[in-house]
């Protein structure tokens, strides 16, 4: 999620977002000129480019205008800017001018880091939109999005939104936001279940879920819904490899409360009591051959075979029997 510097003024004389996060660029953008507008409705919008800003361009931009009117100026791409550009932008930071907001996109990294270190020095408004790609960061993204609304969702429900949507930020707040006006009251995974329902099954977790749980039939129908609707096979594996690692994590912890295990294997207390329901036909020795599964497939699906699908299959077909060889 988007983090800000103590200094949170929408209407600061610089805001300077950095990421790669689209989403979260656009939406600190939203924030300035939201706040604009409402300081003055007639507040005049810039969007620049790179190629858009050329030398002398800003200071045209931001010179007095007669009518003092507000304006905000937003510079997408600050990293690509030219060089000449980058002085006039670091002048311009020097002394900004009143009733205008510069708004500097940037992606972050050691392209432009000059342009960065300037806006910094200033004491210029920050807002971090970084990627998010792990899975734990857009699960916080949810819950976030859901508390923004005021609205109750179950850790369940929130996780079932992410394994169906995906990693896309803007399907999953869209999906929130869906969810919180059609529904009344606390939001739950069968309420996930029930708007998100063909995605889900077409998740990758819904495969390693099933998979894990020694339910093979379920697991390869999931699998072949999976890749039918377009989910990578390295997603899939992915998730397999999650589950896998999830099963031999619990089952090698000492035993404790949720909560207290949920701090020691970095997993959230829902999922301790998922995994455990998940975990009791498991063996050492069958978690030592799924995880070798797990890596022929990743293997197959990376270049190393001619079948993605024939050795997701294999796997998946593998991690059901080892997830059922306690007491055979």
């Amino acid at each position: 999620m988007a983090r800000k510097t103590v200094s949170d003024d929408p209407l600061a004389p610089v805001t300077l977002a950095v990421g790669q996060e689209d989403l979260l660029l656009d939406r600190a953008v939203r924030d300035v000129v939201a706040a604009a507008r409402a300081a003055d409705a007639d507040t005049d919008v810039r969007e620049l480019t790179p190629d858009q800003l050329q030398p002398g361009t800003l200071a045209e931009l931001t010179s007095p205008s007669l009518f003092a009117e507000r304006k905000v100026v937003v510079v997408r791409n600050a990293q690509d800017l030219s060089a000449d550009t980058v002085k006039d932008v670091k002048a311009y930071l020097a002394a900004p001018a009143e009733e205008i907001t510069l708004v500097l996109l940037h992606a972050g990294g050691a392209k432009g880091k000059g342009l960065l270190d300037a806006a910094r020095k200033v004491g210029a408004r920050e807002v971090a939109c970084p990627k998010m790609t792990k899975p734990a960061d857009r699960l916080a993204f949810v819950r976030q999005e859901f508390r923004v609304t005021g609205r109750s969702a179950t850790p369940e429900a929130c996780q079932a939104l992410v394994d169906a949507i995906g990693s896309d930020l803007r399907e999953l707040a869209s999906a929130v936001s869906q969810l919180v006006a059609d529904v009344e009251g606390t939001i739950d995974e069968a309420v996930v279940g029930r708007y998100y329902t063909g995605r889900a099954e077409a998740s990758s977790f819904t495969v390693a879920d099933r998979a894990v749980e020694g339910r093979a039939a379920e697991a390869l129908e999931a699998l072949r819904w999976s890749l039918a609707t377009g989910v990578a096979p390295v997603m899939i594996t992915s998730a397999l490899a999650q589950g896998v690692r999830a099963i031999g994590k619990l089952s090698s912890a000492r035993g404790g409360r949720p909560a207290d295990l949920a701090r020691e294997l970095g997993m959230p207390p829902w999922k301790i009591d998922r995994v455990r329901q998940q975990m009791r036909g498991w063996t050492p020795d069958g978690v030592a051959a799924a995880l070798r599964a797990v890596a022929e497939a990743d293997a197959g699906v990376k270049g190393g075979g001619d079948d993605p699908e024939y050795a997701l299959e294999k796997a998946v077909v593998t991690i059901a029997r080892a997830a059922r060889s306690r007491g055979r």
